[in-house]
């Protein structure tokens, strides 16, 4: 099966009628350059609470709401999937879940995934967990017969989440991130985090610059997944999105700070090399080693030549 996926980037800020904007052009952009599902960064119609603006005090629901159905209403227009990063509004004093509502091709909302692990720790006054409730499940959707997930952010860095996308057959994970608008005083503390004796050796500044995409890049080939990465684009972001095939080859990439959209296809008859293939199911159930064991005393042995 074929599916051709629109990645995307624009600088998401506060204002969620600007935001609204971005999105529609890029929905009528990826439905022109023939994309069946267009990606949308963490965040991308409400903001992202503590960066884009500091709380959801004051938070303007109700354009929230407005905003997300005139994006479902063109979604339907367009027949064109959306996957859209967003704030979810929970009862009474909670905190929203960070989400990305899944839109289908006819502009209904079919699922929404929320974000599990939020950045931080439990303490921290600057920590995710602040703005946001954690979800509880994961999200499986079947997009034009291809089966599909979805992660936010910082759950790159547990690779049991994709793990447990692999164990349900998921063939694409559609990865949103927000690694954008960082301030001078946040760029400079992350690269002092890197060491300006070390930079020379690696691919960006920051540590975002250069985890997030080398993750994305063992994520897809230890797990043979196809990856969309979409981020924000406001300055400074720390890379621009990106698409990875399940060999972990990047196939494509968008250019940083700058809006733009980029079309990939899924191809799940496509061969490629992946050498955990024999291995990977068994591994997944627990068996941590590949073919027979051996029952001999110079292997019991671990302290003698």
């Amino acid at each position: 099966m074929k599916l051709v996926v629109a990645t995307t980037q624009f600088p998401v800020s506060s204002e969620i009628p600007r935001n609204a904007r971005y999105i529609r052009r890029q929905m009528n952009a990826a439905a022109e350059r023939g994309a069946a599902v267009v990606h949308f960064c963490e965040g991308a119609l409400s903001g992202y609470a503590g960066v884009d603006f500091p709380t959801f005090d004051s938070f303007d629901w109700d354009a929230l709401e407005r905003c997300t159905h005139e994006i479902c209403s063109l979604a339907g227009q367009l027949g064109l999937w959306v996957l859209l990063g967003s704030a979810h509004r929970l009862t009474g004093n909670r905190k929203p879940h960070n989400s990305v509502y899944v839109i289908n091709d006819r502009g209904n909302i079919v699922d929404r995934y929320d974000k599990r692990f939020c950045a931080g720790r439990p303490n921290d006054p600057a920590a995710e967990l602040v703005h946001f409730s954690p979800g509880n499940h994961l999200c499986i959707i079947s997009i034009r017969n291809v089966r599909c997930s979805v992660l936010i952010c910082h759950e790159f860095r547990y690779p049991e989440l994709y793990r447990a996308c692999k164990s349900q057959g998921v063939q694409v994970v559609f990865h949103s991130f927000h690694a954008g608008h960082a301030t001078g005083k946040r760029l400079a503390s992350m690269r002092r985090q890197v060491g300006r004796d070390l930079l020379r050796w690696n691919p960006a500044d920051t540590l975002p610059g250069i985890t997030m995409p080398a993750t994305m890049h063992a994520a897809a080939a230890s797990n043979h997944v196809w990856i969309s990465c979409s981020n924000t684009s406001a300055r400074e972001s720390c890379w621009p999105a990106f698409f990875v095939r399940p060999d972990g080859v990047i196939t494509g990439r968008l250019q940083r700070n700058r809006a733009g959209v980029l079309i990939s296809t899924v191809d799940t008859n496509a061969r490629f090399y992946d050498s955990t293939a024999p291995w990977r199911d068994r591994a997944m159930r627990g068996t941590l080693h590949s073919g027979k064991l051996v029952d001999d005393a110079r292997s019991r042995c671990r302290t003698r030549l």
